[in-house]
């Protein structure tokens, strides 16, 4: 786990309201509290769709964050600061693969149950903190310490100025 601070709050939240950098993650949940909460939980209801919509899917059965980010960009909109904001994203099946796999088996990939990013947004700071989910007790912190890596060269990528705490 690592916590970061990023630098430019505003420049950042425009990448990630408005641009597409984001968007193949995976959405667990979101909070955002202006005037009231917004809650979406990220749980995805099979129900709603129907079976083609399915199929056009492929099968994934959880919400993308290019699918929520305009509700979110509609309820932070506005000339007033959100009070707070919670974001956790996990990343996606195929990228956590491909981090594991890039391990050389110290990692069984049906012993993790996701690498995820929080970011909090709370009395003008925000900040992402990395998580990891093992299915197996371990002490090995080896993909703890790859994600971190990972997650620090992605912001990095974006022009997404942080301060390691």
């Amino acid at each position: 786990m690592v916590a970061l601070k990023i630098e430019e709050v505003k420049p950042f939240m425009a990448k990630l309201l408005t641009n597409t950098i984001f968007d193949d993650f995976i959405l667990k949940e979101m909070e955002i509290q202006t005037f009231t909460s917004f809650y979406i939980s990220g749980q995805f209801f099979e129900s709603f769709f129907s079976k083609e919509e399915l199929e056009e899917r492929g099968g994934e059965t959880f919400v993308l964050w290019k699918e929520v980010r305009n509700i979110a960009l509609t309820v932070i909109r506005g000339n007033k600061t959100p009070l707070s904001m919670k974001i956790v994203f996990q990343l996606p099946k195929s990228a956590s693969e491909e981090l594991i796999n890039s391990l050389g088996g110290k990692v069984r990939k049906e012993d993790v149950g996701g690498l995820f990013m929080n970011i909090r947004f709370e009395k003008n700071e925000l900040h992402i903190i990395t998580g990891t989910a093992i299915k197996t007790f371990t002490m090995d912190k080896t993909l703890e310490r790859e994600w971190d890596v990972w997650v620090k060269k992605f912001l990095n990528s974006q022009n997404i100025c942080f301060l390691e705490q």
